[in-house]
């Protein structure tokens, strides 16, 4: 781990996100009446693509939004200006992480596979879109958020479109928790320009369909499970290495998982809605590997699970297969839509380091004399990994991420002594089912939830 990259300076980095920043700030206010600070952001994007293949679109796009008088096609060419500044600042990232965990870069991108949904559809969506920009996030009303709903209706019935109709329905319900705009004190600035700007270029036709999909075939070696859990939504993504049965170079996979669940499920409970759609879960909790035969997977590296596909392999520890299997690990290319900072996740296994808590309980990993944060706030409540933990750790398994301006660690799993022993603690150790105490518990209490909705649900329904 060559730690002391991840702090070197990144040449045009700061250029790239002043100019995301601009336009962003220029979406507050609308581009239908823009102000004198909403004619700089699209100038700003306009002049950071010359000399690429968008900079006329974008020029005459920033000219039309300086006037008033910008259309649909003018903003979804700004959106894409935007798309490719983020993607440029995403790629020279992911390469410095990827040099810093001592691994080469995947050979870049790779393109979507072709398939065109229904068009007057993506027509409707963009022009909900390019309405949203007109009046800015100070002017939402509910009665232009409410457009997204009708269009959203008439998109889930078709499966190529329900990935842009789940980003219109999550988008339309943060705008509609902030209106009326004008009241409001703060916006999410990047977050909505993001779901913005991804919209935009959903709504272009084969944007959104699948990507190109081969067979696996050989061995699963898990690293660690990233958790993300909201109130009504949870994910499981499993990272790994794979071994191809016929000799080739190891990669790096990602296999994941998602379920909508009650709010009342938290904590070690999910594992009950998220288990039962991937057996891959259940062996990275109890540290063993997956034998793949036909296994489909796409070019960048994400494993569309089917438990038909695989078997229970044999026992492979996670800080065995970090320190042997993963250095030799190629990374896996990234789809085109995906080139953003936010999706950077780059396995890394440390050692070697002393780790330091400050006042405000924020962990530090000083690595080879060089300081990075370690982001806590990642670990899920759903696995015995603490902080605590984290703190008194002597080797990581850990996702490089860049995060507020600087690169850091989400730790998956640690090495820590407990009772003058070397323990491994695991993020994902309660996937397959736990004997813990805390573990039990939140089981048990999610158990008793869905029975209650259950029940209740029979009642409704017979009624």
């Amino acid at each position: 781990m060559h730690a002391g990259l991840l702090t070197e300076p990144v040449d045009g980095l700061d250029e790239a996100l002043e100019a995301v920043d601009a336009f962003d700030r220029a979406l507050v206010a609308g581009l239908l009446r823009p102000q004198p600070a909403g004619t700089t952001g699209p100038t700003r994007l306009a002049d950071a693509v010359v000399g690429t293949p968008l900079a006329a679109r974008v020029a005459e796009a920033a000219g039309k939004a300086a006037a008033g008088a910008a259309g649909e096609d003018h903003f979804l060419a700004l959106a894409a200006a935007r798309t490719a500044l983020l993607g440029s600042v995403h790629d020279a990232l992911l390469s410095r992480a990827e040099e810093a965990a001592g691994r080469p870069p995947g050979p870049g991108t790779v393109p979507a596979a072709g398939g065109q949904p229904t068009a007057n559809l993506l027509t409707a969506a963009r022009a909900w879109l390019s309405d949203l920009a007109r009046c800015g996030w100070q002017g939402l009303d509910h009665e232009v958020v409410s457009g997204a709903a009708e269009v959203v209706s008439a998109m889930l019935p078709d499966p190529s479109l329900r990935r842009l109709a789940a980003l219109l329905d999550g988008f339309a319900a943060e705008l509609a928790a902030s209106c009326p705009g004008a009241s409001a004190e703060r916006f999410p600035l990047r977050r909505w320009a993001d779901l913005w700007s991804r919209g935009m270029l959903l709504t272009v036709p084969g944007a959104a369909v699948a990507p190109a999909v081969g067979t696996a075939v050989g061995r699963v070696l898990p690293l660690g499970i990233d958790v993300q859990e909201h109130a009504t939504a949870a994910q499981a993504q499993v990272h790994a290495v794979f071994e191809p049965a016929d000799g080739s170079a190891p990669r790096l996979v990602r296999a994941s998982v998602s379920v909508p669940k009650p709010d009342t499920v938290l904590g070690a409970g999910i594992w009950q809605l998220l288990r039962p759609h991937m057996s891959l879960l259940a062996a990275a909790g109890e540290g063993r590997s997956m034998d793949l035969t036909g296994m489909p997977v796409t070019a960048e590296g994400d494993l569309l699970w089917s438990d038909e596909h695989a078997r229970p392999g044999e026992p492979a520890e996670a800080f065995a297969t970090a320190r042997v299997a993963l250095p030799a690990a190629n990374a896996p290319v990234t789809a085109p839509l995906d080139r953003h900072p936010a999706r950077i996740a780059v396995p890394v296994f440390l050692e070697g380091y002393t780790a330091r808590t400050d006042d405000d309980g924020r962990v530090t990993f000083t690595v080879a004399g060089t300081e990075l944060l370690v982001d806590t706030d990642r670990i899920p409540a759903a696995g015995p990994l603490t902080p605590e933990a984290v703190a008194t750790s002597g080797a990581c398994i850990a996702l490089i991420r860049w995060d507020a301006g600087r690169f850091g660690v989400q730790p998956l799993a640690v090495e820590t002594t407990v009772r003058k022993k070397v323990t491994s603690v695991h993020a994902g150790a309660w996937a397959g089912g736990t004997a813990d105490k805390a573990g039990v518990r939140a089981e048990k209490a999610a158990t008793d939830a869905a029975k209650v909705l259950s029940e209740r649900a029979g009642r409704l329904l017979r009624k």
